[in-house]
């Protein structure tokens, strides 16, 4: 006698914006997947523009999407979304009954702001790591960081990896084996200065100096998301 598998439902953010390197290797791990619904979300399905151009439609409506997730996933995105009210109150709700909730780059800190990872261990992106405690996060270093069932990463290459992890919890060690060999998941960088340790000082303050002007504006709505979910802060 066989049992017939439920399908997964997982829903991955796209907006105005968003930015498809942080979703696609996700996205790309799940939907190889039989027994899989992956809903690419947005408030309508008119065409919207990622960041660097790159032409998108979502494919369920926030009032469409499942209510009861196994995945809740969001990638980078610009920083007027954190204070957009229909995007958060639909991340509060779907992400307080999903069974993961999952963000790459600054879409970890997107779930913070939507009341997500308050208490949870969590890291993103470098530029950005300092506004994880706005959002009541206990920040991490670490390429990946699962604290029970919250699982946030930093870099780009961290797609594929929460991919690979969710799909050894959902489906165990053998698909997930088999799914980062299909995809051949095995980076080798050119340079090998991927990280703030790796590229040393010089390089690394570079960067940060040039991404300033993005951290101070994520860092405005992260102050003021730590007032909204009254969360204390050091200039409280």
């Amino acid at each position: 006698m066989t049992s017939e598998r439920r399908k997964l439902e997982i829903a991955i953010l796209v907006c105005p914006g968003y930015m498809p390197v942080d979703i696609i290797g996700f996205h790309t791990a799940m939907g190889m997947l039989p027994d899989v619904n992956l809903h690419l979300v947005w408030k309508n399905r008119d065409e919207i523009a990622g960041m660097p151009h790159f032409p998108t439609r979502a494919t369920t409506t926030f009032e469409d999407c499942p209510a009861d997730l196994d995945v809740l996933f969001a990638g980078a995105v610009p920083a007027e979304i954190f204070e957009d009210e229909e995007v958060l109150a639909f991340l509060a709700d779907r992400g307080s009954r999903a069974g993961w909730i999952a963000g790459v780059c600054v879409g970890s800190l997107l779930m913070g702001a939507a009341g997500l990872l308050r208490g949870y261990r969590a890291t993103t992106n470098f530029q950005v790591h300092e506004h994880l405690a706005a959002f009541g996060a206990i920040p991490e270093r670490g390429n990946v960081v699962e604290d029970r069932n919250r699982i946030t990463s930093g870099p780009a290459t961290g797609s594929f990896e929460v991919g690979l992890r969710l799909i050894q919890v959902f489906f165990g060690d053998d698909v997930a084996r088999r799914s980062e060999l299909m995809m051949e998941y095995a980076p080798r960088p050119l340079f090998g200065v991927g990280t703030p340790e790796l590229a040393g000082p010089e390089l690394t303050n570079e960067l940060l100096a040039a991404a300033a002007p993005m951290s101070a504006d994520f860092g405005k709505v992260a102050g003021r998301a730590a007032r909204r979910l009254g969360i204390p802060t050091e200039s409280a």
